[in-house]
């Protein structure tokens, strides 16, 4: 905070995965595992490396990325592309319901017209079976 109690502007909260979602960027980027001083590089270095360190650990934790030995620490590698997270997070917030059926009916009554009828297409072509 500065003298008149105003939040400078290197101290303002980044939105919710705003950071996880620039180092998603960062590996999805990269054609090989990427150590997190690679990432911060990747990242123009605004973020401290421990800062980074952090944030891949826990996407680790979540599952979203792979790690191997690089030396004395890790390099990282992303488990699937931005839409395979994005379906695997839609998945896990379904699985959190016990009333699937209403969940999945609110969203399908929510998607544009455009989305529900990809949709219809994508649930013809697999058969109906959703897979």
């Amino acid at each position: 905070m500065t003298a008149t109690g105003d939040v400078g502007q290197g101290d303002a909260r980044r939105p919710a995965g705003e950071l996880e979602a620039g180092v998603l960027a960062a590996l999805w980027a990269a054609e090989a595992p990427l150590t997190p001083g690679e990432v911060q590089a990747a990242l123009g270095g605004r973020l401290a490396r421990t800062t980074v360190t952090t944030i891949l650990t826990r996407l680790h934790d979540k599952g979203a990325v792979t790690r191997q030995r690089a030396g004395r620490g890790y390099a990282y590698t992303p488990t699937e592309d931005a839409p395979g997270l994005t379906a695997r997070r839609m998945h896990t917030e379904l699985a959190k319901e016990e009333d699937r059926s209403t969940v999945l009916a609110r969203f399908v009554s929510q998607l544009s017209d455009e989305d529900e009828q990809l949709l219809r297409s994508l649930l013809e072509d697999s058969g109906g079976d959703g897979r």
